[in-house]
């Protein structure tokens, strides 16, 4: 077995779409990144990425490459599927927690998680996906940014 940790924050900005879980939420601000900064969905995959020993997404893929410019963020994490399943690894489950002012996620938790576990090849209750404010504090809180972290269980099956 092997755990592995991701964590990932963007600034929000006017006039910018907001993904996040692969789900486009309605809101004033979006994130702004190389990709379509969906902090979730980066963070995942770096915890993938970190529980196979396998450095970051930003090793994988960099923000100075123009291929990514605007990607959809479910091609970082289905690479980081791809690669763990080379090394013949599963997700046993994710927790994850999403940091964000406004609006309110709860009406999008379970398309997220139904979006995770299907990248993931695994079923929605081995998914948590958790919403917080910033309390009006920090960054978040004073909705200057959304911020994504997450712990992932790996294993192998036996032999």
């Amino acid at each position: 077995m092997r755990i592995g940790i991701g964590n990932d924050i963007h600034r929000l900005i006017e006039n910018r779409p907001l993904t996040l879980g692969g789900v486009e939420i309605p809101s004033e601000k979006g994130a702004v990144g190389h990709s379509d900064a969906d902090a979730l969905l980066h963070a995942i995959t770096d915890a993938i990425l970190g529980a196979l020993a396998l450095g970051d997404i930003g090793s994988h893929f960099s923000d100075k490459d123009e291929r990514w410019r605007n990607a959809d963020s479910s091609v970082f994490l289905s690479d980081a599927v791809r690669l763990m399943k080379e090394k013949d690894f599963r997700v046993v489950n994710l927790d994850s927690m999403v940091s964000l002012e406004k609006p309110k996620l709860r009406p999008y938790i379970y398309k997220m998680r139904e979006n995770i576990a299907a990248i993931l090849e695994i079923e929605i209750d081995c998914v948590s996906v958790k919403a917080k404010t910033g309390e009006k504090v920090d960054a978040v809180g004073e909705e200057k940014a959304v911020k994504a972290e997450v712990i992932v269980l790996l294993e192998q099956p036996p032999c």
